[in-house]
């Protein structure tokens, strides 16, 4: 069995005390928290169902970072687990990379006073980062590499069978649009992914929420963020200015972003250009009703 929307639906509370005893105490949400909660819980129940993200008995190993989506997935993770069909395990990881500044503290704090199991992997990928990058230079793709060689690791020594990222829709469309303009691919960040390695499922459970929903949700569950830019991320990044495209595409034609992230579940091979995913050369005239390659064209008017 598995989570669907209508589980989503039904949880309406959060936790308070410090024990990780099921049968510890709720605080009825405010008004506004709980609408957004439904709403945000309707939207991963929906995605979980959809590509069959948490199965019965899975352990679920949720990357905490410190951002506002991190929290946002643990908290919404956790308000699923106690009311799903189903059982399974979460088990929150941070990774404390070792940036000066970093406020090491806040994170434990937060768990334990959460009651949910969590350990922190110490590495100081920081440092190999700095040895490695030349000053100015973007760092984020080196630092990625290092952190996913990483939780992959702790994901096998903890028994974890998911391990739960919180890219959210915004990052789907923008990473769509990056491998659009700079790398020539059509590829973007799927719901569910297998590692390599074959060893490992990543899953985005928030792969349908937007950004804007996660920045409120924060702000109503004051969950204590820890800034971004402890490593020196440069503020002019690709991924900055592929944001700010899109935001002045949404604004001068509302809901176009709505239709990019429709058109990922929506692809049609035989109106594409990859012999990967069509055969264009054995592709001939025929007498007979069996082809439907233009269906779409009638469909769309395009």
């Amino acid at each position: 069995m598995k989570i669907d929307s209508r589980t989503a639906d039904r949880v309406k509370y959060l936790p308070m005390s410090q024990s990780a005893n099921p049968s510890r105490t709720y605080l009825k949400l405010d008004e506004a928290t709980e609408q957004l909660q439904t709403k945000l819980l309707h939207l991963v129940g929906e995605t979980i169902g959809a590509y069959g993200l948490i199965e019965d008995s899975d352990k679920i190993m949720v990357c905490l970072s410190g951002g506002k989506d991190s929290y946002a997935l643990l908290d919404l993770l956790l308000a699923l687990q106690r009311r799903a069909p189903i059982h399974f395990d979460i088990v929150a990881v941070n990774l404390d990379q070792k940036q000066p500044g970093f406020p090491a503290h806040v994170l434990p704090d937060y768990l334990r006073n959460v009651g949910v199991p969590f350990h922190i992997e110490e590495q100081d990928t920081y440092a190999i980062v700095k040895r490695l990058i030349p000053e100015g230079r973007t760092t984020c793709s080196l630092c990625s590499r290092l952190r996913r060689g990483i939780l992959y690791r702790v994901a096998t020594e903890l028994g974890a069978t998911k391990i739960a990222l919180g890219h959210h829709r915004d990052d789907i469309l923008e990473t769509l649009f990056l491998n659009l303009l700079y790398t020539g691919k059509l590829r973007t960040m799927p719901p569910k992914l297998r590692a390599k390695n074959g060893r490992h499922v990543v899953i985005r459970p928030l792969a349908a929420v937007r950004e804007a929903d996660l920045v409120r949700y924060a702000e109503l569950r004051a969950f204590p963020i820890i800034p971004c830019n402890l490593c020196g991320s440069q503020e002019d990044l690709k991924r900055q200015d592929v944001k700010e495209l899109l935001r002045e595409w949404e604004q001068r034609s509302p809901g176009c972003t709505d239709s990019m992230f429709a058109a990922l579940s929506n692809v049609a091979p035989p109106l594409l250009l990859d012999q990967r995913l069509f055969d264009f050369k054995s592709l001939r005239a025929s007498d007979r009703t069996e082809g439907h390659e233009d269906a779409w064209l009638d469909e769309h008017h395009a």
